[in-house]
């Protein structure tokens, strides 16, 4: 007999799920499964799918095929019951700007039935968990980004969802908005609620229980940070030089012709990462190249690899490994919609 225990009760269910546009395979049978409670981390370049996805996860888009569930509800079936259910926060703003916080929120609140004493309740904790202390008074399209994406935060956790789902929720905001507003979505977790969300920062992917990498509309890693971070087998030599730029052009050109024995060269930030299965067999290497490139004095150190490693390891090798797959045929009637290619 396992000792392993039941499996927790899930949020999200996707079985298969695909989406194409006019013979573009957007979301090609991804299967997904977040727990209640879970933080999930939905991560690819421009392009993956990952917006489709998320349309889809809400009942805002119809699949082509395959099946999937929000908090036991079919949202092919139930749109309308998931909606009910879940908040959304849009990559970009959503809210009217003619209106104050406490209008918008007013606003959003009746329209998911909350009213009188509990609206007034609800609006007040809302205001206070997304620190919108103040600002009720203020016009929503003339608040700083960070303060508009904490408004539309407050809007969708106004009738309590059971469910979040926010697309880039933080773009463009600044670090110390993003944190802070990070910090909201920790809260709401431990609270129960499930949050699903995409983003471009590794720092915030570092965050998520769980995480997924799309790429090309498919799944090509998927587990928690540390776990995705072992799956790699590899370490990272790690150089600090004044040229990162040389050293950059250097070593890729040792690594094409053979002559470097690792896996990949990247830039991280002013500094060169080099991936190798083996950093102590790549470090002496690395250093005649650097030297003969003249992009030495350098400082090289091996270190474990990080997230965004990963994720850029991922995205570069995953689609040449895949065979292509033919497009399925789009839903009668529903032909792509500008812009939905590249989501």
């Amino acid at each position: 007999m396992s000792d392993a225990g039941p499996l927790p009760e899930p949020a999200v269910v996707a079985s298969g799920l695909t989406r194409c546009f006019d013979g573009f395979t957007a979301v090609d049978a991804i299967d997904l499964f977040v727990p209640r409670g879970d933080v999930f981390g939905f991560l690819g370049p421009n392009g993956a799918g990952k917006t489709t996805t998320m349309r889809m996860l809400l009942g805002l888009l119809a699949p082509t095929s395959g099946r999937a569930s929000v908090l036991g509800i079919d949202v092919a079936r139930e749109p309308r019951r998931v909606q009910q259910r879940i908040g959304y926060v849009a990559q970009r703003f959503g809210l009217y700007g003619d209106l104050t916080v406490r209008e918008n929120l007013d606003f959003y609140g009746r329209a998911y039935g909350v009213t009188g004493a509990r609206l007034r309740a609800r609006r007040a904790e809302a205001i206070a968990v997304t620190g919108l202390e103040g600002r009720e008074g203020e016009r929503a399209g003339r608040l700083a980004g960070g303060f508009r994406q904490r408004l539309a935060l407050a809007c969708a956790i106004l009738h309590e969802p059971e469910a979040l789902f926010l697309d880039e929720p933080t773009a463009g905001m600044d670090p110390l908005s993003r944190r802070d507003f990070w910090d909201h979505l920790y809260a709401l977790a431990e609270a129960g609620r499930t949050v699903f969300v995409t983003t471009h920062y590794m720092d915030e992917a570092e965050n998520c229980r769980r995480l997924a990498f799309l790429q090309d509309g498919r799944i090509a890693r998927e587990g928690t940070p540390d776990a995705l971070k072992e799956s790699l087998g590899a370490q990272v030599l790690q150089i600090d030089c004044r040229r990162p730029d040389l050293a950059l052009t250097a070593l890729r050109r040792a690594l094409a012709a053979g002559a470097l024995p690792a896996t990949e060269v990247a830039l991280y930030g002013a500094q060169v990462h080099v991936l190798a299965p083996d950093a102590r067999a790549a470090l002496p290497v690395a250093e005649r190249v650097l030297q003969d490139a003249g992009a030495a004095p350098a400082t090289l150190e091996i270190i474990p690899p990080s997230l965004e490693d990963v994720f850029i390891h991922s995205m570069r090798t995953a689609s040449p490994e895949r065979a292509p797959r033919p497009p399925a045929v789009a839903p009668p009637g529903e032909a792509a919609t500008a812009g939905e290619e590249a989501t």
